[in-house]
């Protein structure tokens, strides 16, 4: 009797071709960056398309060009990604010059696929589809939905793709529960690093949930005004992989819940520790582009919150990685 292989059977080691299942992933994520991509290089030709007349995004127009062209070259990355893995010389590729990358594309993508979707699930329960008090055009409305569809579908085609490289390389580093792990795994410098990203999400932590409970301290004048549900959500949502990043690190460097398995707690270590590392070094840069505008500036308290949210992230990521080079020495 022909034993049928599984569609997401581990990739093959030689030069055979991946799996349908994986082929028909890889092609999700290129065709997925293809909206945002579109549109970017449209934006950098000097079109207009999706942007409304007064739009700030018009007033500074070779700042906003070369942001365009940097967005470009980080999507196109993705389609890298996807390539890599699931080409037989991706499972070659050294292991942190993919896991950089790897780590930053799902700490970018995954607070957008589980934000994107609960302010749409909120405007419907609550029917508010508009904020709070007029603001000044951005977007058309049609942008959002096209390229933050599009960053969905991408977290999801390249987030599996990942899952099942990881699967076929390194996953006898986290196999087990965390009671079995033996106590070399997580050393002092592990555990240090640990309490002190958990020391450093203090800040904006608390910051985040006083303003998504309604709080005004430290926010810009313009920012209250235009409050609306989508801004509750997010602060929400900040507030949770704040506290998801350090206590998952956490878990795994103190190996208890002993029950808990290792493969669960450092996947989403992992995603929370980027989602906040990347973008607070994201939000910490465009704080500091200068505006001639003063009412669009930043205030000091905000730039706290974003700056603690990217060191947090990465103390916790250099913990997450410490992990796993301990698991891959002893494995």
């Amino acid at each position: 009797m022909t034993q049928t292989a599984s569609p997401l059977a581990p990739a093959p080691a030689g030069g055979h071709r991946p799996s349908a299942a994986r082929r028909a992933l890889r092609a999700l994520a290129i065709l997925a960056c293809l909206p945002y991509i579109s549109l970017k290089v449209v934006w950098v030709a000097g079109g207009t398309l999706g942007i409304p007349a007064g739009s700030v995004l018009l007033e500074r127009p070779q700042l906003m060009a070369i942001a365009n062209a940097v967005s470009v070259l980080a999507d196109v990355l993705v389609i890298v990604l996807a390539l890599l893995l699931t080409q037989a010389w991706g499972r070659r590729f050294p292991a942190w010059l993919l896991a950089l990358p790897m780590w930053a594309a799902t700490g970018l993508l995954a607070p957008i696929m589980t934000g994107y979707p609960t302010q749409l699930a909120v405007a419907l329960v609550t029917g508010a589809d508009e904020a709070a008090a007029p603001a000044e055009p951005f977007l058309d409305d049609w942008v959002f939905a096209v390229v933050y569809g599009g960053f969905i579908l991408q977290g999801l085609s390249l987030g599996t793709l990942f899952a099942l490289y990881a699967r076929d390389r390194w996953s006898r580093l986290w196999r087990g529960r965390l009671g079995a792990l033996p106590a070399g795994t997580s050393g002092p410098g592990a555990r240090a690093l640990a309490v002190a990203g958990a020391v450093a999400a203090l800040v904006p932590a608390t910051l985040h949930l006083v303003w998504a409970a309604g709080s005004t301290t430290g926010l810009p004048a313009r920012r209250i005004a235009e409050r609306d549900s989508d801004f509750y959500v997010l602060e929400a949502q900040w507030a949770g992989f704040l506290v998801a990043a350090v206590v998952l690190t956490l878990f795994l460097v103190l190996r208890r819940p002993a029950r808990l398995r290792v493969r669960t707690t450092l996947a989403l270590a992992w995603t929370a520790s980027g989602a906040v590392g990347c973008w607070g070094a994201y939000m910490s840069l465009v704080a500091l582009v200068p505006d001639p505008d003063p009412s669009k500036h930043v205030p000091g308290l905000v730039q706290l919150s974003y700056a603690g949210e990217m060191i947090t992230g990465f103390l916790l990521a250099a913990c997450v990685a410490l992990f796993l080079r301990r698991r891959s020495a002893g494995a």
